[in-house]
Parts: structure tokens; C-alpha cells; sequence
């Protein structure tokens, strides 16, 4: 059911926008938790620069989350953005609960961006052949935040010395 509005948008597309992107409101709603899940609980050498870093990304993911919220609402939809409606219809994995070395809890976050960052691709696609061109550039919108976020988390994997440059 759409609210009364003056989107020009035909009703059917807007409709579909609507389901379209509550899928995506349910996952970023979902890596938000992810990301506060492994802020809260980094542990290792290099602690107060990934848990700050975890914490800032989080923020991100929130902001995502408003960002797709507020274009439901501008297509005259309902954005479903319980909790509950969230761990029901997030597309993400769930998190690795138990872990806290800071290696684990990077890899994980990554992997969660990076499936994050592959169905927003997707999203815009879709949105694009559908012929919703705003929404196509929110979601290209969050497609940018999250490419940069996944460069940020990465820049903090450890890399492994080749063989040949190995201190003996």
C-alpha cells in the first residue's frame, strides 16, 4: 500500500521500488548491528584504530540506512525498519558471534561489506531497467560509501612477507 503522493512515478513502479528497496533497508539495518558487533567486541595490537574504525563505519551503514528509508518514503511507501523485520529479511550472513581477534572480526566485516556492496550493484540494475533513475542513484549513492568503507576496513589485513623477503 503507497501513501498518497505527487511522485510522478507510475504507482506499479514506485511499488516495486518500494519492495525493492526495503530488501536493501533490512541488510544495511542488519550490517549496522554487524559492524557494531565487531566494534564492540575487536580485540588485538591494533584495538583503538580498528574499533574506532569499526565505529565510523557503522555510522555509514546507519547513514544508508536513512538515506534508502527516506526514499521510501518520498515514493509514498512504508519503510520497514523494525529490527525484527530486518534479522527476518536481511540477505546477509549472519555475524560470527564469539570472535575477538581484531584479524577474524576484518574479514568478516569485509566479507559482510563486500555481499553488502554486490546486491546494492544488483539493486542499481534493476532500478535502472525498471526505470527509476533516483532510485538507481541512491542506491549508486551507498554503492561509492561502501566501496570506500570496504577500501578503509582492508587497508587492515595483514599482509604475509613472500617467501623470499622473510627475515632468516
Amino acid at each position: 500500500m503507497l501513501h498518497p503522493t505527487r511522485n510522478t512515478l507510475p504507482e506499479s513502479m514506485r511499488t516495486q521500488s518500494v519492495e525493492h528497496l526495503n530488501r536493501f533497508l533490512a541488510a544495511a539495518i542488519d550490517l549496522h548491528a554487524q559492524l557494531k558487533q565487531a566494534h564492540w567486541n575487536v580485540r588485538g595490537p591494533n584495538f583503538i584504530a580498528i574499533h574506532e574504525l569499526f565505529d565510523k563505519v557503522s555510522m555509514q551503514a546507519e547513514d544508508f540506512s536513512d538515506l534508502i528509508a527516506e526514499r521510501v518514503g518520498a515514493l509514498g511507501g512504508v519503510a520497514n525498519g523494525t529490527v525484527q523485520t530486518a534479522s527476518a529479511q536481511s540477505f546477509l550472513i549472519k555475524y560470527p558471534l564469539g570472535i575477538d581477534d581484531e584479524q577474524k572480526h576484518i574479514f568478516a566485516v569485509a566479507g559482510a561489506l563486500a555481499a553488502f556492496g554486490q546486491a546494492i550493484q544488483e539493486g542499481i540494475t534493476k532500478a535502472t531497467k525498471m526505470g527509476d533513475a533516483t532510485t538507481a542513484d541512491v542506491l549508486t549513492e551507498i554503492s561509492r560509501g561502501i566501496d570506500k568503507q570496504l577500501w578503509f576496513v582492508e587497508s587492515h589485513v595483514e599482509r604475509q612477507l613472500s617467501d623470499h623477503r622473510k627475515p632468516t
